[in-house]
Protein backbone atom coordinates (compact mmCIF):
# COMPACT_ATOMS: atom_id res chain seq x y z
CA UNK A 1 0.00 0.00 0.00
CA UNK A 2 0.67 3.45 -0.52
CA UNK A 3 3.20 5.11 2.55
CA UNK A 4 1.30 8.89 2.62
CA UNK A 5 4.46 9.89 4.02
CA UNK A 6 6.47 8.68 1.06
CA UNK A 7 3.70 10.79 -1.51
CA UNK A 8 4.23 14.29 0.08
CA UNK A 9 1.38 14.20 2.64
CA UNK A 10 2.27 17.38 4.96
CA UNK A 11 1.32 18.04 8.40
CA UNK A 12 -1.81 18.13 9.41
CA UNK A 13 -2.72 15.36 7.13
CA UNK A 14 -5.20 13.47 9.76
CA UNK A 15 -7.28 16.23 10.71
CA UNK A 16 -8.02 16.93 6.92
CA UNK A 17 -8.75 13.68 6.01
CA UNK A 18 -10.99 13.35 9.00
CA UNK A 19 -13.09 15.93 7.35
CA UNK A 20 -13.57 14.09 4.09
CA UNK A 21 -16.97 13.69 3.17
CA UNK A 22 -17.45 10.99 0.05
CA UNK A 23 -21.04 11.29 -0.22
CA UNK A 24 -21.05 14.62 -0.56
CA UNK A 25 -18.04 14.68 -3.45
CA UNK A 26 -20.30 11.90 -4.95
CA UNK A 27 -22.77 14.76 -5.62
CA UNK A 28 -20.01 16.80 -7.65
CA UNK A 29 -20.69 13.86 -10.46
CA UNK A 30 -23.53 13.49 -12.29
CA UNK A 31 -22.73 10.74 -13.89
CA UNK A 32 -22.55 8.43 -10.77
CA UNK A 33 -26.44 8.77 -10.13
CA UNK A 34 -27.43 6.99 -13.19
CA UNK A 35 -28.39 3.28 -13.27
CA UNK A 36 -26.76 0.70 -15.70
CA UNK A 37 -29.05 -2.82 -16.30
CA UNK A 38 -31.43 -1.44 -13.95
CA UNK A 39 -28.82 -1.31 -10.97
CA UNK A 40 -26.63 1.82 -9.47
CA UNK A 41 -23.95 2.58 -11.28
CA UNK A 42 -21.27 1.66 -9.60
CA UNK A 43 -17.78 3.15 -11.96
CA UNK A 44 -14.56 1.33 -10.56
CA UNK A 45 -12.59 1.73 -14.26
CA UNK A 46 -11.00 5.03 -12.92
CA UNK A 47 -7.73 3.45 -14.50
CA UNK A 48 -9.10 4.30 -18.24
CA UNK A 49 -10.57 7.58 -17.75
CA UNK A 50 -12.14 8.86 -14.42
CA UNK A 51 -15.40 10.62 -14.36
CA UNK A 52 -16.18 14.49 -14.60
CA UNK A 53 -17.43 16.68 -11.68
CA UNK A 54 -20.13 19.19 -12.64
CA UNK A 55 -17.67 22.03 -12.58
CA UNK A 56 -15.67 20.70 -14.93
CA UNK A 57 -18.52 20.08 -17.11
CA UNK A 58 -19.82 23.48 -16.88
CA UNK A 59 -16.55 25.54 -17.82
CA UNK A 60 -16.34 23.31 -20.93
CA UNK A 61 -20.29 24.48 -21.00
CA UNK A 62 -19.75 27.75 -20.34
CA UNK A 63 -16.93 27.93 -23.11
CA UNK A 64 -19.02 26.59 -25.73
CA UNK A 65 -21.97 28.54 -25.49
CA UNK A 66 -19.68 31.83 -24.59
CA UNK A 67 -16.91 32.29 -24.85
CA UNK A 68 -16.04 29.74 -27.96
CA UNK A 69 -13.08 32.05 -30.37
CA UNK A 70 -9.12 30.72 -31.18
CA UNK A 71 -6.33 32.19 -29.35
CA UNK A 72 -3.61 34.10 -29.14
CA UNK A 73 -4.11 35.50 -32.86
CA UNK A 74 -7.61 37.76 -32.46
CA UNK A 75 -7.69 41.14 -30.84
CA UNK A 76 -11.63 40.94 -30.08
CA UNK A 77 -13.57 40.32 -26.67
CA UNK A 78 -13.79 36.27 -27.28
CA UNK A 79 -10.84 35.68 -28.22
CA UNK A 80 -8.40 37.25 -25.35
CA UNK A 81 -11.19 35.82 -22.99
CA UNK A 82 -10.05 32.87 -24.71
CA UNK A 83 -6.29 33.40 -24.58
CA UNK A 84 -6.51 34.54 -21.18
CA UNK A 85 -8.04 31.17 -19.84
CA UNK A 86 -5.81 28.59 -22.26
CA UNK A 87 -3.13 30.26 -20.43
CA UNK A 88 -4.71 30.39 -17.35
CA UNK A 89 -4.61 26.80 -17.28
CA UNK A 90 -0.71 26.57 -18.06
CA UNK A 91 -0.47 28.36 -15.26
CA UNK A 92 -2.85 25.93 -13.04
CA UNK A 93 -0.72 22.94 -14.81
CA UNK A 94 2.95 24.49 -13.69
CA UNK A 95 1.60 25.04 -9.90
CA UNK A 96 0.24 21.21 -10.24
CA UNK A 97 3.80 20.05 -11.28
CA UNK A 98 5.81 22.42 -9.47
CA UNK A 99 7.61 23.61 -12.48
CA UNK A 100 9.73 26.23 -12.56
CA UNK A 101 8.29 28.35 -15.29
CA UNK A 102 4.71 28.03 -17.09
CA UNK A 103 6.96 27.53 -20.63
CA UNK A 104 7.91 24.23 -19.56
CA UNK A 105 4.02 23.47 -19.72
CA UNK A 106 3.27 21.77 -23.37
CA UNK A 107 0.02 20.72 -24.01
CA UNK A 108 -0.83 17.86 -25.58
CA UNK A 109 -3.30 15.27 -26.55
CA UNK A 110 -2.49 13.05 -23.51
CA UNK A 111 0.72 10.85 -22.18
CA UNK A 112 0.73 8.97 -25.51
CA UNK A 113 1.50 11.99 -27.42
CA UNK A 114 3.60 13.91 -24.75
CA UNK A 115 5.99 10.46 -25.00
CA UNK A 116 5.99 10.81 -28.51
CA UNK A 117 7.05 13.69 -28.72
CA UNK A 118 10.26 13.51 -26.34
CA UNK A 119 10.80 10.55 -28.25
CA UNK A 120 11.19 11.92 -31.49
CA UNK A 121 12.02 15.61 -31.08
CA UNK A 122 14.59 14.25 -28.02
CA UNK A 123 15.10 11.26 -28.94
CA UNK A 124 15.92 12.23 -33.36
CA UNK A 125 18.31 14.72 -32.04
CA UNK A 126 20.24 12.95 -29.09
CA UNK A 127 20.20 9.21 -29.44
CA UNK A 128 22.07 7.50 -32.15
CA UNK A 129 23.95 4.07 -32.63
CA UNK A 130 24.86 1.98 -29.82
CA UNK A 131 23.42 4.62 -27.42
CA UNK A 132 20.80 2.51 -24.64
CA UNK A 133 17.46 3.40 -23.50
CA UNK A 134 16.19 2.03 -20.65
CA UNK A 135 12.30 1.42 -19.70
CA UNK A 136 10.85 -1.26 -17.12
CA UNK A 137 8.72 -4.26 -17.61
CA UNK A 138 5.57 -2.92 -15.72
CA UNK A 139 5.18 0.36 -19.06
CA UNK A 140 2.21 0.60 -20.44
CA UNK A 141 2.59 0.02 -24.44
CA UNK A 142 2.87 3.93 -24.73
CA UNK A 143 5.89 4.08 -23.03
CA UNK A 144 7.38 0.99 -24.95
CA UNK A 145 6.30 1.45 -28.82
CA UNK A 146 7.45 4.77 -29.35
CA UNK A 147 11.30 3.78 -28.17
CA UNK A 148 10.99 0.52 -29.96
CA UNK A 149 10.15 2.99 -33.08
CA UNK A 150 12.98 5.15 -31.97
CA UNK A 151 15.72 2.33 -31.91
CA UNK A 152 14.90 1.07 -35.33
CA UNK A 153 15.54 4.41 -36.63
CA UNK A 154 18.92 5.47 -34.83
CA UNK A 155 20.29 2.15 -33.92
CA UNK A 156 19.93 2.23 -30.35
CA UNK A 157 19.52 -0.31 -28.04
CA UNK A 158 16.26 -0.95 -25.51
CA UNK A 159 16.50 -2.29 -22.45
CA UNK A 160 14.38 -3.32 -19.99
CA UNK A 161 14.05 -3.51 -16.05
CA UNK A 162 13.12 -6.67 -14.87
CA UNK A 163 10.21 -7.03 -11.94
CA UNK A 164 9.75 -9.80 -9.17
CA UNK A 165 6.49 -11.76 -8.90
CA UNK A 166 4.90 -9.04 -7.52
CA UNK A 167 5.00 -6.42 -9.61
CA UNK A 168 7.83 -4.26 -8.19
CA UNK A 169 10.65 -3.39 -9.98
CA UNK A 170 14.24 -4.43 -9.41
CA UNK A 171 16.22 -1.59 -8.53
CA UNK A 172 19.81 -3.67 -7.63
CA UNK A 173 19.07 -4.76 -11.61
CA UNK A 174 17.65 -1.20 -12.91
CA UNK A 175 20.84 0.02 -11.13
CA UNK A 176 22.67 -2.96 -12.87
CA UNK A 177 21.23 -1.79 -16.63
CA UNK A 178 22.42 1.77 -15.91
CA UNK A 179 25.96 2.65 -17.30
CA UNK A 180 27.95 5.29 -19.77
CA UNK A 181 26.04 3.84 -22.99
CA UNK A 182 22.51 4.74 -21.08
CA UNK A 183 21.31 8.29 -22.91
CA UNK A 184 17.52 7.77 -21.91
CA UNK A 185 15.35 6.62 -19.14
CA UNK A 186 11.84 6.32 -19.29
CA UNK A 187 9.89 4.78 -16.35
CA UNK A 188 6.04 5.00 -15.03
CA UNK A 189 5.58 6.31 -11.87
CA UNK A 190 2.46 4.28 -11.39
CA UNK A 191 1.60 0.92 -13.10
CA UNK A 192 -1.74 1.14 -14.92
CA UNK A 193 -2.06 -2.68 -14.84
CA UNK A 194 -0.71 -3.66 -11.09
CA UNK A 195 -1.00 0.02 -9.67
CA UNK A 196 3.00 -0.87 -8.44
CA UNK A 197 4.09 2.73 -7.15
CA UNK A 198 8.14 3.27 -8.62
CA UNK A 199 10.18 5.07 -6.29
CA UNK A 200 10.92 7.51 -8.89
CA UNK A 201 12.88 9.98 -7.20
CA UNK A 202 15.55 7.37 -6.05
CA UNK A 203 15.62 5.89 -9.63
CA UNK A 204 16.22 9.33 -11.64
CA UNK A 205 18.65 9.82 -8.96
CA UNK A 206 20.78 6.62 -9.94
CA UNK A 207 20.55 7.35 -13.69
CA UNK A 208 21.94 11.20 -13.06
CA UNK A 209 24.73 9.28 -11.64
CA UNK A 210 25.49 8.21 -15.96
CA UNK A 211 24.16 11.65 -17.29
CA UNK A 212 20.98 10.29 -18.37
CA UNK A 213 17.92 12.35 -19.25
CA UNK A 214 14.73 10.80 -17.68
CA UNK A 215 11.33 10.76 -18.82
CA UNK A 216 8.50 9.50 -16.34
CA UNK A 217 4.91 8.66 -17.22
CA UNK A 218 2.34 10.27 -15.00
CA UNK A 219 -1.06 9.23 -15.82
CA UNK A 220 -1.73 6.89 -13.18
CA UNK A 221 0.14 8.79 -10.81
CA UNK A 222 -1.58 12.73 -10.93
CA UNK A 223 -5.05 11.13 -9.89
CA UNK A 224 -3.63 9.88 -6.79
CA UNK A 225 -0.62 12.00 -5.30
CA UNK A 226 1.22 14.76 -5.18
CA UNK A 227 3.86 15.72 -7.61
CA UNK A 228 7.02 17.83 -7.37
CA UNK A 229 8.94 17.53 -10.92
CA UNK A 230 11.54 19.97 -9.05
CA UNK A 231 11.70 17.44 -6.17
CA UNK A 232 11.68 14.62 -8.36
CA UNK A 233 14.57 16.27 -10.84
CA UNK A 234 13.49 14.14 -13.95
CA UNK A 235 14.09 15.79 -16.93
CA UNK A 236 10.40 15.33 -18.72
CA UNK A 237 7.14 14.44 -17.05
CA UNK A 238 3.72 14.09 -18.55
CA UNK A 239 -0.32 13.12 -17.10
CA UNK A 240 -3.23 13.08 -19.38
CA UNK A 241 -6.31 15.38 -18.48
CA UNK A 242 -9.03 12.43 -18.42
CA UNK A 243 -7.16 10.38 -16.01
CA UNK A 244 -7.43 13.69 -13.68
CA UNK A 245 -10.97 14.23 -13.71
CA UNK A 246 -10.43 16.89 -16.76
CA UNK A 247 -11.70 16.04 -20.47
CA UNK A 248 -10.31 13.90 -22.96
CA UNK A 249 -7.86 14.65 -25.57
CA UNK A 250 -5.76 16.94 -23.36
CA UNK A 251 -2.96 16.52 -21.58
CA UNK A 252 0.47 18.01 -20.53
CA UNK A 253 4.09 17.40 -21.24
CA UNK A 254 6.50 19.22 -18.88
CA UNK A 255 10.13 19.49 -20.00
CA UNK A 256 13.20 21.28 -18.26
CA UNK A 257 13.57 24.44 -20.20
CA UNK A 258 17.16 23.54 -21.41
CA UNK A 259 16.29 20.43 -23.18
CA UNK A 260 12.98 21.90 -24.62
CA UNK A 261 14.52 25.12 -25.88
CA UNK A 262 17.28 22.54 -28.00
CA UNK A 263 15.03 20.34 -28.96
CA UNK A 264 13.40 21.11 -32.52
CA UNK A 265 9.41 21.18 -33.22
CA UNK A 266 7.60 17.71 -33.08
CA UNK A 267 5.30 19.34 -35.54
CA UNK A 268 5.19 22.22 -38.38
CA UNK A 269 2.13 24.38 -38.77
CA UNK A 270 0.39 27.28 -36.85
CA UNK A 271 1.06 29.23 -33.83
CA UNK A 272 4.11 27.54 -33.46
CA UNK A 273 6.23 29.99 -35.57
CA UNK A 274 7.46 33.35 -35.50
CA UNK A 275 7.93 34.49 -39.62
CA UNK A 276 7.07 31.66 -42.61
CA UNK A 277 8.56 32.49 -46.30
CA UNK A 278 9.32 30.03 -48.93
CA UNK A 279 13.28 30.39 -47.84
CA UNK A 280 13.30 29.91 -43.98
CA UNK A 281 10.80 29.60 -40.99
CA UNK A 282 11.76 31.01 -37.66
CA UNK A 283 10.48 28.97 -34.94
CA UNK A 284 8.24 30.24 -32.13
CA UNK A 285 9.62 30.37 -28.40
CA UNK A 286 8.46 28.11 -25.84
CA UNK A 287 6.00 26.67 -25.18
CA UNK A 288 4.98 27.99 -28.97
CA UNK A 289 7.17 25.98 -30.57
CA UNK A 290 5.49 22.89 -29.74
CA UNK A 291 1.66 23.51 -30.13
CA UNK A 292 1.18 23.61 -33.98
CA UNK A 293 -2.56 24.68 -35.33
CA UNK A 294 -5.44 25.37 -33.06
CA UNK A 295 -4.99 23.41 -30.06
CA UNK A 296 -7.95 21.93 -27.84
CA UNK A 297 -8.86 24.99 -26.16
CA UNK A 298 -12.00 23.82 -24.12
CA UNK A 299 -9.85 20.93 -23.17
CA UNK A 300 -7.03 23.36 -21.59
CA UNK A 301 -9.72 25.47 -19.91
CA UNK A 302 -11.38 22.37 -18.95
CA UNK A 303 -8.43 20.83 -17.07
CA UNK A 304 -7.43 23.83 -15.71
CA UNK A 305 -10.98 23.68 -13.63
CA UNK A 306 -10.63 20.24 -13.07
CA UNK A 307 -7.24 20.74 -11.13
CA UNK A 308 -8.66 23.45 -9.54
CA UNK A 309 -11.23 20.69 -7.91
CA UNK A 310 -8.37 18.25 -7.46
CA UNK A 311 -6.68 20.89 -5.50
CA UNK A 312 -9.65 21.96 -3.63
CA UNK A 313 -10.31 18.67 -1.95
CA UNK A 314 -6.18 18.30 -1.46
CA UNK A 315 -4.22 15.64 -3.44
CA UNK A 316 -3.21 14.49 0.70
CA UNK A 317 -6.60 14.29 1.46
CA UNK A 318 -7.01 12.06 -1.79
CA UNK A 319 -4.45 9.81 -1.04
CA UNK A 320 -5.42 9.06 2.61
CA UNK A 321 -8.44 7.94 1.51
CA UNK A 322 -7.48 6.10 -1.12
CA UNK A 323 -4.78 4.38 0.81
CA UNK A 324 -7.62 3.08 3.06
CA UNK A 325 -10.20 2.29 0.29
CA UNK A 326 -7.45 0.11 -1.33
CA UNK A 327 -6.58 -1.76 1.48
CA UNK A 328 -10.57 -2.69 2.30
CA UNK A 329 -11.02 -3.61 -1.35
CA UNK A 330 -7.85 -5.80 -1.13
CA UNK A 331 -8.51 -7.47 1.81
CA UNK A 332 -12.10 -7.99 0.41
CA UNK A 333 -11.59 -9.25 -2.59
CA UNK A 334 -8.53 -11.69 -1.61
CA UNK A 335 -10.65 -13.57 1.15
CA UNK A 336 -12.65 -14.85 -2.43
CA UNK A 337 -11.60 -18.63 -2.42
CA UNK A 338 -10.30 -19.37 -6.03
CA UNK A 339 -9.21 -15.38 -6.35
CA UNK A 340 -5.79 -14.38 -6.88
CA UNK A 341 -4.55 -10.80 -6.96
CA UNK A 342 -2.26 -10.22 -9.63
CA UNK A 343 0.11 -7.12 -8.73
CA UNK A 344 0.69 -6.89 -4.82
CA UNK A 345 3.35 -4.87 -4.52
CA UNK A 346 3.88 -2.91 -1.38
CA UNK A 347 3.65 0.41 -2.49
CA UNK A 348 0.55 0.74 -4.76
CA UNK A 349 -2.06 3.47 -5.74
CA UNK A 350 -5.89 3.09 -7.17
CA UNK A 351 -5.54 -0.67 -8.72
CA UNK A 352 -6.78 -3.91 -7.33
CA UNK A 353 -6.08 -6.60 -10.34
CA UNK A 354 -7.33 -10.24 -10.32
CA UNK A 355 -8.23 -13.94 -12.05
CA UNK A 356 -10.66 -15.63 -10.99
CA UNK A 357 -10.31 -19.86 -11.28
CA UNK A 358 -11.53 -21.15 -14.23
CA UNK A 359 -13.30 -17.86 -15.38
CA UNK A 360 -11.98 -15.04 -18.43
CA UNK A 361 -10.81 -12.00 -17.58
CA UNK A 362 -13.91 -10.28 -19.92
CA UNK A 363 -16.70 -13.08 -18.48
CA UNK A 364 -15.71 -11.16 -15.10
CA UNK A 365 -16.41 -7.74 -16.72
CA UNK A 366 -19.44 -8.90 -18.55
CA UNK A 367 -21.33 -10.29 -15.26
CA UNK A 368 -20.17 -7.59 -13.40
CA UNK A 369 -21.68 -5.00 -16.15
CA UNK A 370 -25.14 -6.78 -15.72
CA UNK A 371 -24.89 -5.56 -12.17
CA UNK A 372 -24.13 -2.11 -13.02
CA UNK A 373 -20.10 -2.54 -11.98
CA UNK A 374 -17.96 -0.93 -14.40
CA UNK A 375 -14.21 -2.45 -14.37
CA UNK A 376 -11.54 -3.35 -17.18
CA UNK A 377 -11.20 -6.68 -18.42
CA UNK A 378 -8.02 -7.21 -20.70
CA UNK A 379 -4.58 -7.50 -21.14
CA UNK A 380 -4.63 -3.62 -19.86
CA UNK A 381 -2.24 -2.29 -22.83
CA UNK A 382 0.51 -3.84 -20.81
CA UNK A 383 0.70 -7.26 -22.48
CA UNK A 384 4.63 -7.98 -21.65
CA UNK A 385 3.23 -7.47 -18.07
CA UNK A 386 0.29 -10.63 -18.43
CA UNK A 387 3.05 -12.39 -20.21
CA UNK A 388 5.53 -12.27 -17.24
CA UNK A 389 3.04 -13.07 -14.93
CA UNK A 390 2.06 -16.02 -16.76
CA UNK A 391 -1.60 -14.74 -17.64
CA UNK A 392 -3.52 -14.10 -20.34
CA UNK A 393 -5.22 -11.25 -18.99
CA UNK A 394 -7.18 -9.23 -15.70
CA UNK A 395 -10.05 -8.36 -14.18
CA UNK A 396 -9.04 -4.78 -13.15
CA UNK A 397 -10.93 -2.83 -10.79
CA UNK A 398 -9.17 0.89 -10.20
CA UNK A 399 -10.52 3.45 -7.75
CA UNK A 400 -10.92 7.44 -7.15
CA UNK A 401 -11.47 9.42 -4.58
CA UNK A 402 -15.71 8.71 -5.39
CA UNK A 403 -15.61 5.65 -4.46
CA UNK A 404 -17.15 3.82 -1.43
CA UNK A 405 -16.43 1.21 0.89
CA UNK A 406 -20.09 0.03 -0.10
CA UNK A 407 -19.22 -0.29 -3.50
CA UNK A 408 -16.14 -2.74 -2.63
CA UNK A 409 -18.76 -4.86 -1.13
CA UNK A 410 -21.24 -4.83 -3.92
CA UNK A 411 -18.21 -5.43 -5.89
CA UNK A 412 -17.45 -8.57 -3.48
CA UNK A 413 -20.85 -9.73 -4.26
CA UNK A 414 -20.43 -9.35 -7.77
CA UNK A 415 -17.26 -11.81 -8.01
CA UNK A 416 -19.33 -14.21 -5.81
CA UNK A 417 -22.25 -14.32 -8.29
CA UNK A 418 -19.82 -14.90 -10.97
CA UNK A 419 -18.60 -17.89 -9.49
CA UNK A 420 -21.74 -19.32 -9.01
CA UNK A 421 -22.45 -18.90 -12.45
CA UNK A 422 -19.35 -20.74 -13.58
CA UNK A 423 -18.95 -23.39 -10.82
Amino acid sequence: MIRTNEIGAPPGLLKRAAMFDVQKIRQDFPILNQKVHGRPLIYLDNAATSQKPQAVIDTITRYYLEQNANIHRGVHYLSEWATRAYEESRLKAQRFLNATDAREIIFVRGATEAINLVAHSYGLKYITAGDEILISAIEHHSNIVPWQMLCQTTGAILRVAPMNDQGELLLDEYERLLGPRTKLVSLVHVSNALGSLNPIKAMVAMARRWNARVMVDGAQAAPHLAIDVQELDCDFYTFSGHKVFGPTGIGVLYGKREWLEQMPPYQGGGDMIISVSFEKTEYNHLPFKFEAGTPHIAGAIGLGAALDYVNQIGLDTIARYEHDLLAYATEAVAAIPGLRLIGTAREKAGVLGFVLDGVHAHDIGTVLDHAGIAIRAGHHCAMPVMKRLGVPATARASLAFYNTKEEIDALVQGIYKVKEMFD
